[in-house]
């Protein structure tokens, strides 16, 4: 038999023992279980960057990982926590947007609500459901149980405003908006590689910066120029070979974009 997988992703960083309570618990209920922290560098309560993170890291995993997801400024109170299948694995998570860009990418297979006490430890603290219904949620699923015994069927789930799916236009004209600046300054859209005509030139318009091409990779400017590609998760880019678009540029979550073929 294959060990479960199971992945943490969380804004607790590295100086508290919030991440390591959690393992603690999933070993506690399935001791085979194998443990991948994705990150725990999320910033605090940043459901935005979170719900990029999970867009980006869970399809790429063997089908059937379970990936629980903790980046929860509404603990405690009327959100409820969930668990979902999507890309063919299973997400444990609160219904608080962490899943809007999956969602816009993959068919959500079903969502439950976790409300079945075998699925939470037999006290459950207002302010940490990460240890207390997240990670014993993942490992009673990875040691058997199924989804389904966790509550509640969900006909819908919370979405985050502030990520709007990018608007086709007309064929040939698409607008979107900055959805996240990553550490190097690269300014990523919610424009993804599925919606643009590649074999044509493309332009694209961001804040007062106008980009005649769409580039294969950074090195394909000029050292210090602004450029525009399709990133390793498959959504546009704007960037600047060798420094921060967000500085050079002045533009940053929020601000739109618009592309033209």
């Amino acid at each position: 038999m294959v060990a479960p997988v199971i992945t943490l992703t969380t804004d607790f960083g590295d100086g508290d023992p919030y991440a390591a309570a959690m393992k603690g618990v999933i070993l506690s209920r399935c001791p085979e279980a194998r443990i991948v922290d994705l990150g725990h560098g999320i910033q605090p309560r940043d459901i935005m960057e979170g719900a990029l993170f999970l867009a980006g890291a869970v399809p790429y995993f063997p089908p059937g990982t379970i990936h629980v997801a903790v980046v929860d400024p509404g603990v405690g109170t009327d959100r409820l926590p969930i668990v979902a299948k999507a890309a063919g694995q299973i997400v444990v998570c609160p219904d608080n947007g962490l899943l809007t860009l999956l969602t816009h990418l993959h068919t959500l297979e079903e969502v439950r609500a976790i409300e079945n006490p075998a699925f939470m430890l037999d006290e459950v603290s207002p302010t940490f459901h990460g240890r207390d219904i997240f990670a014993p949620a993942a490992a009673t699923i990875a040691s058997g149980k199924n989804v389904e015994e966790a509550g509640t069927l969900l006909n819908a789930i919370e979405l985050l405003d502030e990520l709007p799916r990018p608007c086709l236009e007309e064929e040939g004209h698409v607008e979107g908006a900055i959805i996240h600046a990553d550490r190097f300054g690269n300014l990523i859209t919610n424009i993804h590689r599925s919606m643009l005509n590649e074999n044509v030139a493309i332009t694209t318009r961001v804040g007062d910066t106008r980009l005649s091409t769409l580039l294969r990779t950074y090195g394909d400017a000029p050292p210090n120029e602004a450029l525009a590609l399709i990133g390793s998760s498959n959504f546009l880019e704007i960037a600047i070979n060798g420094g921060s678009a967000r500085d050079r540029l002045g533009l940053d979550r929020g601000d739109s974009v618009d592309l033209r073929w």
